[in-house]
């Protein structure tokens, strides 16, 4: 049986088909949320989530020949979910309030492949050198607050984040210049 016959199937209520349609397209969307979260474990119920929102969704299918896309599409935006939940972790203080600050509302709005990028250069980085990086440029944190938090000299620091900043720039394409 095609790929087609499998949607109609499915789309009619067909449980086995929709099976099968699981098994068609779970290691492809698997290693798409990988791609995208570097994390596996997170990929994975990323994956879980991403099926049982299209079986829930099944009729809202315009076309069983767009199964593909639409499935993709719903991975995208399961992915895009995850990073605003994780965000939204991060921005909540330990007394649970919340935070207001426009420029953090504004930064969970940034286009999530350049942030995949970034993230994907940060990797290439060396950690001694991509924590001063984040510090700094991330955390706002100044060079003589860097060397306190590392209990490194501020020589120290200055150093990694020049080397911390060529590298990053060689990863993120090709060393054009880019803000973390």
């Amino acid at each position: 049986m095609d790929e087609q016959q499998l949607v109609t199937l499915a789309h009619h209520g067909d449980n086995v088909a929709f099976g099968e349609l699981v098994k068609l397209y779970e290691s492809p969307i698997l290693r798409y949320l990988y791609r995208l979260t570097g994390d596996i474990d997170q990929a994975s119920d990323l994956t879980q989530d991403t099926f049982l929102k299209a079986y829930i969704n099944l009729n809202s299918i315009r076309s069983e020949s767009s199964f593909k896309p639409w499935l993709y599409h719903i991975a995208t935006r399961t992915a895009h979910s995850y990073w605003r939940r994780a965000r939204l972790k991060i921005f909540i203080s330990f007394d649970g309030s919340k935070s207001h600050d426009r420029r953090v509302i504004e930064d969970t709005t940034k286009n999530t492949e350049e942030q995949i990028a970034v993230l994907n250069a940060l990797r290439e980085v060396p950690p001694n050198q991509r924590e001063c990086l984040v510090l700094h440029f991330v955390e706002g944190f100044k060079y003589k607050e860097i060397a306190v938090t590392l209990r490194i000299s501020e020589d120290a620091v200055r150093k990694r984040i020049a080397r911390g900043k060529e590298v990053f720039k060689n990863a993120y394409n090709g060393g054009e210049s880019h803000e973390l």
